[in-house]
C-alpha cells in the first residue's frame, strides 16, 4: 500500500510538472512580449500555411563568411519553393526573432558583431542583456514551439559526445528532443560524436527516430552510413506527417527526430572527411577544447583540412534537410496539424485531472 502510494504521488507530481510546462508555453505563444515573429511567418501561422523553423548558430559558428550567409538565403530560398514558410531564429535585442531580414542574417554572418551561441540555458540571460544570439538546435526547438511552428530543418543534431563517461558532455539538443515537440529534419548526428550512445540516449528521452528513404540506417552527417540501425524508417513527407499527427492525438509532448542521409552524389567524399574529423578531434583532445565550443572547432579544422570539401557537403545536406522539411511541413498542414504539432490533439491530458497518470 505505501509503495502504491509512493507511486502515485510521483504519477501526481509528474503530471503537475507537465501541465505547468503546457500552461507556460500556451501562455507564451499567446502573450510573451519577447516575442517578435515576422509579418509573413503570423500570417501563415494565423491561415494555418506550412512553416519551417531554421537555426542561426549554422550562420554564425557552423561556416565561414560569406558562404554562411548564402547558405542561409538558399536554404530559405528552398524551403520556400517546396511549398512552406521559412522562419529562419535569433535572438536580437532583447527579443525571440522568428523570421529574419537580410539585415539581421548578415549581422549574424559577417562576424563583426560577437555572436553568443544559445540554447536552452543561455536563452534569458542573452535576451535579458540583449545580446546578439545564434539559436542552437535546442534554443530552436524551444522557440518554434513558442512560436506554434512544429517543423525544423537543420544540418545535424548535437549527441552525446565521445568520452562522455568521463565528461559527462551531452549536447542539450538530445534533452530538449525529450520536452518539446518540435520535429528536426537533420542528417542524423555528427559523427564527431558517439553515435551508439546518441541513440541510446535519444531512447531513454522517449524520442522517436526515424530514417527517411529508403534506408533504415542512421546517417551519420557527412556520410549515409553509421553501421547503426534507426527505429524507423519512412520512405514519403505523408508518412511522417500522420506520425507526428499521431504523436500530437496521443498527448506526447517529445519531439521527432527525421533523419535523411545526405544526397549521394556529396557522400562520396565521406572517407577523407572522417580522417579530418579523427585528426581534429586529436587536435581538439591536445588543446583542451571542449564544451559549446567544441563543434565549431572541429568543424572549422575539418574544412581546413578537406580544402573545403566538407563545407561543401555540409551545405549541399542543410539544402537537402530544407526541402523534405518544406514538404513534411506542408503534408501536416493538409493535414490541419501546421502550427505546432502537439497543439493539434483530438485529446489531451489538461483537459482531464481527475485522475493520476499511471
Amino acid at each position: 500500500m505505501h509503495i502504491c502510494k509512493l507511486r502515485l504521488s510521483a504519477a501526481w507530481t509528474l503530471r503537475r510538472a507537465e501541465l505547468s510546462q503546457r500552461r507556460l508555453l500556451s501562455s507564451a505563444r499567446k502573450q510573451s512580449p519577447l516575442l517578435n515573429i515576422a509579418p509573413r511567418v503570423r500570417e501563415a501561422l494565423s491561415n494555418g500555411e506550412p512553416v519551417v523553423a531554421l537555426e542561426s548558430t549554422i550562420i554564425s559558428h557552423g561556416m565561414p563568411y560569406p558562404q554562411n550567409v548564402e547558405t542561409a538565403r538558399e536554404v530559405e530560398q528552398i524551403v520556400a519553393a517546396s511549398g512552406s514558410i521559412p522562419a529562419t531564429i535569433a535572438l536580437i535585442d532583447g527579443r525571440i526573432h522568428v523570421g529574419l531580414s537580410d539585415g539581421d542574417l548578415l549581422r549574424l554572418g559577417n562576424g563583426r558583431e560577437t555572436v553568443v551561441k544559445a540554447s536552452r540555458r543561455d536563452m534569458a540571460a542573452v535576451l535579458s542583456q540583449r545580446l546578439l544570439g545564434a539559436t542552437t538546435v535546442s534554443g530552436t526547438m524551444l522557440a518554434a514551439h513558442m512560436a506554434g511552428i512544429s517543423v525544423f530543418a537543420t544540418g545535424g543534431i548535437g549527441g552525446v559526445h565521445r568520452g562522455a563517461e568521463d565528461t559527462m558532455d551531452v549536447s542539450a539538443d538530445l534533452t530538449e528532443l525529450g520536452r518539446t515537440p518540435v520535429a528536426v529534419v537533420c542528417a542524423g548526428a555528427k559523427s564527431i560524436l558517439d553515435l551508439p550512445k546518441t541513440l541510446e540516449y535519444l531512447e531513454t528521452q522517449g524520442v522517436p527516430v526515424v530514417a527517411f528513404g529508403d534506408s533504415n540506417e542512421f546517417p551519420a552527417f557527412f556520410s549515409q552510413h553509421s553501421g547503426l540501425q534507426a527505429p524507423w524508417k519512412l520512405q514519403r513527407a505523408e508518412q511522417v506527417a500522420q506520425l507526428l499527427k499521431t504523436n500530437a492525438e496521443l498527448g506526447l509532448q517529445n519531439g521527432v527526430v527525421v533523419a535523411v542521409p545526405i544526397p549521394e552524389e556529396h557522400a562520396k567524399a565521406s572517407v577523407d572527411i572522417e580522417q579530418a574529423i579523427e585528426a581534429a578531434l586529436r587536435e581538439s583532445e591536445r588543446l583542451g577544447v571542449k564544451g559549446k565550443e567544441a563543434t565549431p572547432f572541429l568543424l572549422k579544422r575539418v574544412v581546413e583540412r578537406t580544402g573545403g570539401a566538407s563545407l561543401l557537403a555540409n551545405i549541399a545536406l542543410v539544402k537537402n534537410n530544407a526541402r523534405v522539411a518544406s514538404q513534411i511541413a506542408a503534408s501536416l498542414a493538409s493535414m490541419g496539424g501546421s502550427q505546432g504539432f502537439s497543439t493539434t490533439a483530438s485529446y489531451s491530458p489538461e483537459t482531464r485531472t481527475d485522475q493520476p497518470l499511471l
